[in-house]
């Protein structure tokens, strides 16, 4: 009895591994950066330098700049999001964009006009 038990365990616990797997893979994930800048238009125009380096390198992710308007305090607040298909692609642009040195020369400059307030990974239910 303790035996079957023990077997339907691994067994449910082996089922639920690949379907989180498979979840995992078809879930759409986005990373969500709020920043601090004083000069909007120029991190702006950094970002889409950004975007014809991503895609020279074929990263998956899917940029987008946003602006708060109706936020109360936080109107104004800066963010920017990165869509990918799954969190596989994110992991493997996350691999290249480690691995090459324009990418993070690139990443270094912001550092000069924005101050990240947060940085967050949401997946998709």
């Amino acid at each position: 009895m303790r035996r079957n038990t023990a077997i339907s365990i691994v067994i449910l616990l082996v089922v639920f591994a690949l379907s989180s797997a498979a979840f995992a893979q078809k879930a759409t994930a986005l990373r969500v950066v709020v920043v601090k800048t004083d000069n909007v238009a120029a991190y702006v125009q950094e970002i889409e330098k950004g975007r014809q380096l991503a895609k020279s390198m074929g990263l998956q992710g899917q940029v987008r700049v946003w602006r708060a308007r109706f936020a109360g305090p936080e109107a104004g607040t800066v963010v920017v999001s990165i869509e990918y298909p799954n969190l596989a692609a994110l992991a493997s642009d996350d691999a290249k964009v480690n691995a090459n040195s324009e990418y993070q020369s690139w990443l270094k400059g912001l550092d000069k006009i924005r101050t990240i307030v947060s940085d967050s990974l949401y997946s998709e239910m």
